[in-house]
């Protein structure tokens, strides 16, 4: 099973030598960063900063850089297991559209009974601060890259829920920290958070948000995964963990947080309170610029004694965002059949930034069916934001970077197999002319066939004599190679 918390975890860590304590005093301004950029890209030890200036808890950071750490965090041998085990539920009576996937998210929950289960007294509840010893500079945050318009906390999960129909959501959202009691919220514009927001908005309404720092690892990753807006997303953690969130209310905001989590801080924003928010040097790899954003007053901060906060650097590819979406990737594969049931396999490669390209194989069956995929890609879910589809045949394997480069370069006609689109892109897209949509490309590098106009006969690829490759296998330590 998954730990049930973060500091089980890193003693779990350091007892394999895969977390490595830095002692000395470290400056959050540049310096963390820069660190931890070099140990992620090295394939490095997670990292807890004992001593970090200003700030009165140490910082966990690099915690899910390797894919190794993260599923261990999960409790996982391989990302497969939750796949197989999502797929394995949903037989035989795979439910097709977007309703199966909310319909198969509610069989899932029926089946393994793992709700979020509701405490009164909780760890996180250790120290309560309210009134003047509010103060977010307790707090460790990161100014990472040079052109940050200031400091951030980058691995708070924040929690909402719509004024209109009570349904909560659990976002991963970056975080501005404007002064001592001020939190900038960056809610990208396809959020469900920023809907929340909105709605409380017309209704001329207060919202309350919580956001909890240090979560367990399944609810951390839980806050990444791209969950239809009514699916809850502690139903999903506990379907990872293993076993039931516990969850405790707030003292100040009507919402429930983690048991577990180290730090909560829980405010209220008031409609139309906005605050310039940014630059950021994002996990695009590139500066988002400054924007107005919501502006939420702190009132309470909950901790546990001795808490430390986790944070995470991105930038550019590859980072510590790579294993959570490799894990989004494999887990979800299983949802994505139940609403592209053509799809064999897929593959969103890290240096996309996981949504600007996706890798599709298929088992061709009738003309055009490639651009029939796309289409049915270009309009599931969050999956609508893919800049890039390339199609190919079920035999290439689409993690093969280097295979699907030579199917896509040498089986495709750009007058005839290149389809061009229009449509939204993801908020921080910095290529599209104008912001939130933009043109999109599919390549299909299937083998094409007649019916699809190409008479010329489609060759054959080159591959070895079958008997011939078996001798030489038989006889490759004679050869002295």
């Amino acid at each position: 099973m998954a730990y049930e918390d973060l500091r089980s975890l890193l003693r779990a860590l350091e007892r394999e030598g895969d977390l490595k304590r830095i002692k000395v005093e470290v400056d959050p301004h540049l310096e963390v960063g820069e660190i931890v950029d070099r140990v992620n890209k090295a394939g490095g030890p997670a990292l807890l900063f004992e001593n970090v200036r200003g700030a009165s808890m140490p910082l966990a950071m690099n915690v899910f850089g390797t894919d190794r750490r993260l599923l261990k965090a999960l409790g996982l041998k391989s990302y497969s297991e939750i796949s197989d085990k999502i797929g394995g539920l949903l037989k035989p009576e795979l439910p097709h559209g977007f309703i199966g996937v909310r319909e198969a998210f509610g069989k899932l929950g029926s089946m393994i009974h793992v709700p979020p289960k509701k405490v009164k007294d909780a760890p996180v509840h250790e120290v309560v601060l309210q009134g003047d010893d509010v103060d977010l500079d307790l707090l460790p945050a990161l100014f990472t890259w040079p052109e940050d318009g200031g400091s951030f906390f980058n691995l708070g999960l924040t929690h909402t829920k719509d004024p209109e129909t009570g349904v909560r959501n659990l976002g991963l959202y970056r975080l501005q920290r404007h002064d001592r009691r001020t939190i900038g919220m960056h809610w990208q514009i396809h959020k469900d958070s920023a809907n929340h927001y909105q709605v409380a908005a017309r209704r001329g309404e207060k919202l309350p948000v919580a956001i909890a720092f240090g979560c367990p690892p399944a609810v951390t990753y839980a806050s990444t995964a791209p969950l239809p807006g009514d699916i809850d997303e502690y139903l999903f953690a506990g379907f990872v963990q293993g076993k039931r969130i516990e969850m405790v209310d707030c003292k100040t905001v009507p919402l429930q947080v983690p048991a577990q989590a180290e730090v909560v801080i829980e405010g209220w924003l008031e409609p139309g309170e906005m605050l310039p928010e940014g630059p950021f040097g994002d996990h695009t790899g590139f500066y988002t610029p400054q924007e107005p954003f919501p502006a939420l007053k702190i009132d309470c901060i909950t901790m546990r004694k001795r808490p430390l906060i986790q944070s995470i650097v991105v930038g550019r590819p590859p980072t510590e965002d790579g294993p959570l979406g490799r894990a989004t990737e494999r887990f979800f594969l299983p949802l994505l059949k139940i609403i592209v049931p053509d799809i064999v396999d897929y593959h969103l490669p890290e240096a996309g930034g996981f949504h600007n390209c996706a890798i599709v194989s298929i088992d061709k069956r009738y003309p055009k069916h490639a651009q029939k995929v796309m289409s049915a890609i270009w309009g599931a879910h969050m999956m609508s934001l893919t800049k890039l589809i390339i199609v190919v045949d079920k035999d290439c394997d689409v993690h093969d970077l280097h295979e699907v480069a030579w199917r896509a370069f040498g089986n495709t006609d750009y007058a005839r197999d290149l389809t061009v689109v229009e449509g939204p892109v993801d908020h921080l897209d910095h290529a599209s002319y104008q912001q939130f949509w933009g043109g999109k490309a599919g390549i299909d590098a299937t083998a094409k066939w007649p019916e699809e106009g190409y008479t010329r006969g489609w060759p054959n690829m080159v591959e070895s004599d079958p008997d011939t490759a078996a001798l030489v296998d038989r006889r490759w330590k004679e050869y002295g190679l």
